[in-house]
């Protein structure tokens, strides 16, 4: 906009308009002369002014044939079909008068246009004929749970209010609004919280009989007590074993664990992961075999690297058999390929699709007798995630199991200049 500058032949007309005043009435003209000639002077002044805003942009004329823009129906059409929401509308003889591309797909058994035709030939759901049977009759309807059933199983909240353009109950319509991931959340946080109680209450229960024994006498009985100090003592490390692993799950699926990943010699780092598990390894007979060659490297987060393989290679140990071996190998690709192989019995194929949720155990009673909390692998999941890679597994059932770490190459390799990592699992 161009800078205003209040123009001085207007202070100017001003000042003639004053004098114009002044000498008609010492003159002694009558005075509507000497006002008529002072307006005439100002309204000039006046124009000129008005003149200068236009120049300087402050005004801007409007062009004849303009108007607002024209919300046409095919906008509104648009519009309605682009909603995540489904929306069906209804009148008063339950017929559809108005539908969105949502609600088409959510009456899958509808092939041909909706419009037109009645609810009941459209949907065998009580649910919705109910809910849109109160929305004519005058009642609005709110927290009614559509649930759509075949392989893509889909959870709505259905809100149906009545038509009243005059006052007169002409029809209804409803939203349906997609909450499938949240009953899924919801499930989950269901399952987890059931999960930890009842993790949580075996080894607490344990705890509180032995320490009531101990306080009614068996604090004397020099054959026992020592043996259920022990088993306290067991029990208590397995609640704060459990309790770390909640929390550190919790933190990387918040996306609050930091990680700084950086060019890591892998063989060094595996020796270390072996050296902390020989000692548990030696007491079954099992060789940990590290294939590893000096010359491998990774790019990733040395301490969560670290974590991941301890929990595979721990779970390697654990639920191998005795004299068995356990072996971790590298191989590359387009990615980083980390392999961890025992020689135990295996996994039976239909578990291996859950192995990573929190939680799930093949073998539930082994798993707790040897100190498992369940959380390990869903851990070594989601920090592979928030590497950018992946874990999975391949197992037969009486010959062994390998789980692998897949992560991106390291950007020297590339021959990239490094990314950023998410922390986002």
């Amino acid at each position: 906009m161009a800078k205003f500058r209040f123009p001085v032949f207007l202070f100017f007309a001003a000042c003639a308009a004053a004098l114009s005043v002044f000498v008609l009435f010492s003159s002694g003209f009558l005075r509507w002369a000497a006002v008529s000639t002072a307006l005439l002077i100002f309204g000039f002044g006046l124009g000129l002014f008005w003149r200068q805003l236009r120049l300087a942009g402050y005004v801007v004329p409007r062009k004849h044939g303009t108007s607002a823009p024209d919300f046409s129906a095919d906008l509104l059409a648009t519009t309605i079909n682009e909603m995540r929401e489904g929306l069906l509308v209804i009148d008063a003889e339950m017929r559809v008068l108005a539908s969105n591309r949502v609600a088409q797909h959510l009456l899958s058994n509808v092939e041909t246009q909706i419009n037109s035709r009645r609810l009941t030939e459209l949907t065998r759901n009580p649910a919705i004929y109910d809910a849109f049977l109160d929305g004519v009759r005058g009642t609005e309807r709110v927290g009614v749970k559509v649930e759509t059933f075949g392989p893509d199983r889909r959870v709505f909240d259905l809100r149906v209010v009545p038509l009243r353009p005059r006052g007169v109950v002409t029809g209804a319509v409803g939203v349906f609004f997609d909450v499938t991931r949240l009953e899924r959340l919801e499930i989950v946080r269901q399952e987890f919280l059931s999960n930890v109680s009842h993790e949580l209450r075996t080894p607490l229960t344990s705890i509180v009989a032995l320490s009531e024994t101990l306080e009614v006498g068996a604090i004397d009985d020099p054959e026992n007590n020592r043996r259920f100090l022990s088993i306290i003592q067991k029990n208590a490390a397995r609640m704060h074993r459990l309790i770390d692993d909640i929390l550190e799950l919790s933190a990387i699926e918040a996306g609050n664990v930091k990680i700084r990943p950086e060019i890591v010699r892998l063989r060094p780092l595996v020796e270390d992961v072996v050296g902390s598990l020989a000692a548990t390894a030696a007491t079954r007979n099992i060789r940990i075999q590290n294939l590893v060659p000096s010359e491998s490297e990774v790019f990733a987060d040395p301490h969560r690297l670290v974590q991941m393989l301890t929990n595979l290679i721990d779970n390697a140990v654990k639920f191998n058999r005795d004299g068995g071996a356990v072996s971790i190998s590298f191989s590359q690709s387009d990615r980083d390929h980390i392999s961890v192989e025992d020689t135990g019995e295996g996994i039976p194929s239909h578990h291996l699709d859950r192995l990573f949720e929190r939680f799930y155990r093949v073998d539930r009673a082994r798993s707790r007798e040897l100190g498992g909390t369940g959380l390990g692998l869903a851990i070594v999941k989601h920090l592979a995630k928030s590497h950018g890679g992946e874990v999975s597994v391949t197992s037969r059932f009486g010959e062994g199991t390998r789980f692998k770490i897949e992560l991106p190459r390291s950007p020297v390799a590339n021959g990239t200049e490094p990314l950023s990592v998410s922390t986002q699992p």
